[in-house]
């Protein structure tokens, strides 16, 4: 067990509707399109599955896909809609971890390399992909950039979403490199808010590259999105690509 927070069955069931904006056609088609064309012919790897939002439409692009999560209750919805044979996941942290074979691809999107809370659990799930990686096969990491330049001196908290049914804003201990994203999620009609948090360890792509050269392998791309938008100084996020050499 890493230092992830675990997922309860009352979040995973409620996920998918919450994520309604990511599970979108405008999100995944890019999604979609980027890591279909990694795979190539091969077997893609998704670290931390979740419920599928990826993996299962992935699948249905003729992928062969496997998964490791370590929620049995995320798993379990995931599970509604592929079967095992389909789409085998493995219960279990995404740092050790091992499934059989090799990939040409393997993945971890929307920021989850943050829930290893430590460095050295960012370095393994670096050394588990590369240890799952076919010779020229990639690691795709989806993770956004830390938004401490939004931080005055004094100040400890940024928002990152001030909509009519959720509030949610980050607050950093810049020292552990820890940051905790609170959430106020407005339930049913009645105008109640349910309220939540979870701990992320944010890390500056140049550090993950310098994880990715202790695991043996090698940037070959950096976007700011999906798309294929060029990573700039202003971007809020990038997907990097590293390559395991032949």
């Amino acid at each position: 067990m890493t230092s992830s927070e675990l997922w309860t069955r009352a979040t995973a069931d409620r996920y998918d509707a919450e994520e309604t904006e990511m599970s979108s056609a405008a999100v995944l088609g890019p999604t979609l399109d980027f890591l279909t064309e990694l795979a190539g012919d091969g077997r893609a790897l998704e670290f931390a599955i979740g419920t599928g939002r990826v993996g299962v439409p992935l699948r249905e692009r003729g992928v062969p896909v496997v998964g490791i999560e370590l929620s049995e209750h995320m798993a379990a919805v995931l599970r509604r809609k592929l079967d095992e044979n389909t789409l085998p996941v493995a219960i279990g942290d995404m740092a050790t971890t091992v499934v059989p074979g090799e990939f040409t691809l393997v993945y971890l999107v929307y920021n989850t390399i943050s829930n290893l809370l430590t460095q050295d659990e960012q370095v393994e799930c670096f050394r588990n992909a590369a240890r799952h990686l076919a010779p020229g096969g990639r690691f795709v990491i989806e993770l956004g950039v830390p938004p401490l330049r939004f931080l005055p001196p004094g100040q400890v908290a940024v928002p990152f979403d001030v909509s009519e049914r959720h509030l949610g804003f980050d607050t950093f201990d810049l020292v552990q490199q820890i940051l905790v994203s609170h959430h106020l999620t407005r339930d049913g009609e009645a105008g109640r808010y349910r309220r939540g948090s979870s701990q992320h360890r944010y890390a500056w792509p140049a550090e993950l590259d310098l994880m990715a050269r202790i695991a043996g392998l090698e940037l070959e791309r950096r976007v700011a999105d999906w798309d294929g938008t060029p990573f700039a100084q202003d971007s809020r996020k990038h997907i990097s690509v590293w390559r395991k050499p032949v």
